[in-house]
């Protein structure tokens, strides 16, 4: 499996990561837009999910992303604002049936998803089965760009290879997905600034690079929106921006 023959193309799709940074770091306000507010431990309750919704409304966050159990709640919340409400499919292993991540996407969307973040089937990248892994994140991106939300896919990079990481992208960005993701934040790894490079390296500008995974600090934040990253996903967001902004 040659990282030459997947795609040869990526560097002619220029992303300007400086600009992106100089605006994306300019204050705490223009680093707000564009962290993923998240909230995904199973033990979190109703006041959690409305105390991060409140938070996000405060500071100005792209989006809050809960589990689909609490999506309607989050929704009610964040109605009328410019902040999203953004639901996980297939979480946190990627290994649930088609039908399965096409049904609870459909679901979360009519519940008032915006955004959804779907973990790959990662095994079936592993077994070589390109065609189920492009056919797996075609079946969200259908439903979620019908639903007209985006789609981030989480590629859980701590678990791939170098050439299985280029690949997952690439299949990414064929099968429609807006973002490639670098982790659940619930495996053995979370983003380093090296994956987000690479990431961003392969897709340029053909989608957008989102970073998650134990991201608690304004400088690792800041790392990885220098390596690349367009959005960063983190339950650390408001720390963050105070930091940013003290």
């Amino acid at each position: 499996m040659s990282a030459v023959a997947i795609s040869h193309d990526y560097v002619l799709d220029f992303f300007d990561v400086p600009a992106f940074s100089r605006q994306a770091l300019k204050d705490s306000r223009s680093l707000a837009a564009v962290i993923d507010h998240t909230i995904l431990k199973p033990d979190a309750t109703e006041s959690q999910i409305s105390e991060r919704c409140a938070e996000a409304m405060e500071h100005g966050f792209a989006c809050v992303v809960v589990n689909p159990c609490w999506v309607a709640h989050a929704h009610a919340v964040l109605e009328g604002t410019a902040v999203k409400t953004a639901s996980v499919v297939g979480f946190p292993f990627g290994a649930s049936l088609i039908t399965s991540k096409r049904e609870a996407t459909d679901e979360v969307l009519r519940l008032g998803a915006r955004e959804i973040d779907m973990v790959m089937n990662i095994g079936a990248l592993k077994s070589g089965n390109r065609k189920l892994v492009e056919q797996d994140i075609r079946a969200v991106v259908e439903v979620a760009h019908d639903g007209g939300a985006l789609v981030k896919v989480v590629l859980e990079v701590c678990l791939l290879t170098l050439e299985e990481k280029i690949l997952a992208s690439e299949l990414a960005i064929i099968a429609g997905a807006d973002f490639v993701k670098t982790s659940t934040g619930f495996s053995s790894g979370g983003a380093n600034v090296h994956d987000v490079g690479l990431l961003r390296g392969v897709v340029g500008n053909r989608c957008q690079v989102k970073a998650s995974g134990n991201i608690r600090t304004l400088k690792q934040a800041r790392q990885m929106i220098e390596a690349g990253a367009s959005r960063i996903g983190t339950s650390a967001g408001v720390a963050i921006v105070k930091e940013m902004a003290g």
